[in-house]
């Protein structure tokens, strides 16, 4: 009797279906507010019944959040956590949740209870009208006047350099679509300006007002070194925005000037040196000529550098501004 050949059935591959919202949460020493708000915000996405994960991104904390944050994700698998080796700072932890993000809709949101989970809904639904950024707007916002007028103030000079018009770029509460966010690459401090790089790929961008609860535990992470900071990024933002593939032109263009007024004022010496017998070496406007032809010539030759580095910038692989020590349910 002849035997029948069998062949073995090739194991089927089971997709993991992807969430439609990753919400991702820095954490920085918030021991008391993890478990609350960890409550808050699966009581606000189960009302939504889109499918979630949440990844809490802990950024070198120094008291029990890392081990809150362990138990937290045993009991739900919901929920992913990334522990940083050190403190990086926020815009590395924002960075490292959207690179182990897989939702289509990313939100941001604080883990000290200020921002409302309650409000996940309302940006959701305004990214589901076609934006693909929406900024939560703190309306009634519950922080002090040394808070306050800074942020109102830096909030107004950002909206007129950047061209960007929100009132409120601080607010932590955003929504973006994946594949817009995915685009950006954050450094530095840069977190507060990424409606700003969006935009600069075309991204269409909506504000809505959403609550903000007083600090009840733990103590704010800013100071008012951030008024520094955000001036000064702010500079770095208007560069990159403007001059981030021409920089010749910034420096190019500060070099010509100060070439033009070197000269305006070698003519001025000459026509003196004419017409009122001043002796040039004498004269402080030859001084100035030398100063202005100089500099003018620096300005361009760091133009000419800075369209080197730009190109090797644009060629070279990006690398990440932090350090993951462990990964959970991922």
């Amino acid at each position: 009797m002849a035997r029948t050949k069998t062949t073995a059935k090739a194991p089927v591959k089971r997709v993991k279906a992807k969430p439609y919202i990753s919400l991702i949460l820095p954490v920085y020493n918030e021991e008391e507010n993890l478990v609350i708000q960890y409550d808050k915000i699966k009581q606000a996405l189960a009302r939504l019944k889109y499918s979630f994960e949440i990844i809490f991104v802990d950024d070198g904390s120094t008291d029990f959040s890392p081990s809150i944050l362990k138990e937290i994700a045993a009991k739900d698998k919901q929920v992913k956590i990334i522990l940083f080796r050190r403190n990086f700072g926020q815009t590395p932890a924002m960075a490292a949740g959207i690179e182990y993000s897989s939702g289509e809709i990313i939100l941001f949101m604080d883990a000290d209870l200020q921002n409302d989970p309650e409000d996940i809904g309302s940006l959701v639904s305004k990214i589901n009208e076609g934006y693909d950024v929406v900024s939560g707007w703190r309306v009634n916002r519950k922080d002090s006047l040394i808070r306050k007028i800074p942020s109102k103030i830096a909030n107004w000079l950002i909206s007129k350099i950047s061209g960007i018009k929100l009132h409120d770029l601080g607010c932590s509460l955003k929504a973006y679509r994946g594949d817009v966010l995915r685009q950006v690459h954050l450094y530095g401090e840069m977190h507060r300006f990424i409606p700003i790089h969006v935009s600069w790929i075309g991204a269409s961008i909506a504000e809505i007002p959403v609550n903000h609860n007083p600090r009840i535990y733990g103590r704010s992470k800013y100071g008012l070194k951030r008024i520094f900071k955000v001036l000064l990024d702010l500079v770095t933002v208007k560069f990159l925005g403007s001059y981030s593939t021409k920089p010749i032109y910034m420096f190019g263009g500060l070099g010509l000037i100060m070439i033009f007024l070197g000269i305006f004022c070698g003519i001025a010496v000459i026509v003196m040196k004419y017409t009122t017998g001043i002796y040039m070496t004498g004269n402080p406007l030859l001084s100035l000529t030398i100063l202005f032809i100089i500099m003018g010539s620096l300005f361009i030759q760091m133009g000419i550098l800075a369209e080197l580095l730009i190109r090797i910038y644009h060629e070279s692989k990006h690398t990440h501004p932090y350090h993951i020590g462990e990964t959970i349910n991922f």
